[in-house]
């Protein structure tokens, strides 16, 4: 090499230590780095970070032998230049690996001497293992910068129940085991992050079971805190509630009475009989004693149970009141049919008389047969069509 090639070279390792030297600090000090160095790390993590650590070691020697030979270079171009030392040492194999300082994964039982390599076989190397650590670091960072926010906020979600609940006065075994879960998880993540992402998704997926779970149980707290709140006037409204159900209960038993005696054979509904039950079921929530969990369950039940029973008993009247309604609708029907005949002339006709007559007696007798006389009322219709006077 030429004096001026040697100066060039020796610019350009010297920046390129600068940039090296930069880099590994770089490394040295990034978060997942540090945490990785710090954490008691286990599992699928614990592997690739021991193999990160003996490459960073690697990394290390070889940048203080790229650095040792690149200073004695520097000596030398101070003094005297010795022009075919500075080649060797800048364009030839200036690195002596010694057999111990041979990566194991590169070492052979049969090669017993050393290994002498260029500069820029070492900056290769250096290379080579900076991207292998600066992988599985950031790998576990961004397991981590995945999973720990989430884990941070299901932590200030759960610090928000066991607030709630300490205003209740209440125990939850259920939020227990929602935070046992949320803290083993944080021990998986932080000691496996890598683990912990793989895949399978089965960390994640346990993470969202139990956000969700910690999601329901802050909904049933914030119940439990209304239902304290608003436990006597809910009460209150309950009872006016049940006993609405009581009147409608004896209105269809009232209207059931009346159907038995007016309509032959009817096909009642079974009668609701609930009242009672349920006013018993709301003597039993005092005794609850502030267990207000339960009580969100126990009392939005009974609201549930009064009002659906209120439907039934209404819905039983209904159906009941029907069968009056169509006897009602019948009798409609048939003097519509005989005032039309009456008005065309026809009210001497004795075979219309007749049916008429068989049809009044049918739904003017109690009780009536709402099917016989739905029978005769379309019989005497029909009559009263084939004579042209029904249209």
């Amino acid at each position: 090499m030429s004096i001026e090639a040697v100066d060039f070279a020796l610019r350009r390792r010297a920046e390129e230590r600068d940039r090296i030297s930069d880099d590994l600090l770089d490394l040295d000090s990034h978060p997942g780095y540090r945490l990785l160095k710090g954490a008691r790390l286990t599992g699928e993590t614990r592997r690739r970070w021991d193999e990160a650590q003996a490459r960073a070691v690697t990394l290390w020697w070889l940048f203080d032998a790229y650095r040792g030979v690149l200073d004695r270079a520097q000596e030398l171009r101070a003094g005297k230049p010795d022009l075919a030392a500075l080649t060797g040492l800048l364009a030839g194999p200036s690195v002596e690996l010694k057999p111990e300082n041979v990566p194991v994964e590169k070492r052979s039982l049969l090669r017993a001497a050393g290994e002498w390599i260029t500069l820029d076989t070492v900056v290769a190397r250096m290379d080579a293992a900076y991207r292998d650590v600066a992988e599985t670091v950031a790998a576990a960072d961004d397991a981590w910068s995945a999973l720990l926010p989430r884990l941070d906020e299901a932590d200030v979600a759960r610090r928000s129940a066991q607030d709630q609940l300490r205003d209740l006065d209440d125990a939850d075994p259920d939020l227990e085991r929602i935070g046992a879960g949320i803290d083993r998880i944080r021990a998986v993540v932080t000691a496996d992050p890598l683990g912990a992402a793989a895949p399978d998704g089965k960390i994640g997926g346990e993470l969202n079971g139990l956000l969700a779970d910690l999601a329901a149980r802050r909904g049933l707290l914030e119940q439990a805190a209304r239902i304290r709140a608003e436990y006597g006037d809910r009460a209150r409204r309950l009872g006016e509630r049940i006993a609405q159900v009581a009147d409608a209960e004896n209105e269809a038993r009232s209207i059931r009475d009346t159907v038995l005696v007016k309509i032959a054979s009817p096909a009642l509904p079974v009668l609701p009989d609930e009242a009672a039950a349920l006013r018993d079921r709301l003597a039993a929530l005092d005794t609850a004693g502030g267990r207000w969990l339960e009580l969100v369950e126990w009392l939005t039940g009974l609201e549930r149970a009064v009002d659906e029973a209120l439907a039934r008993a209404r819905t039983a009247t209904e159906s009941m009141a029907g069968l009056i309604g169509r006897r009602d609708e019948l009798r409609g029907r048939l003097e519509a049919y005989h005032a039309k005949v009456v008005r065309l002339g026809h009210a001497e006709d004795a075979a219309l008389s007749e049916m008429y007559g068989e049809a009044r007696a049918l739904l003017w007798t109690a009780p009536c047969d709402l099917r016989q006389a739905t029978v005769a009322i379309a019989a005497y219709q029909r009559a009263i069509s084939r004579i042209g006077v029904a249209g």
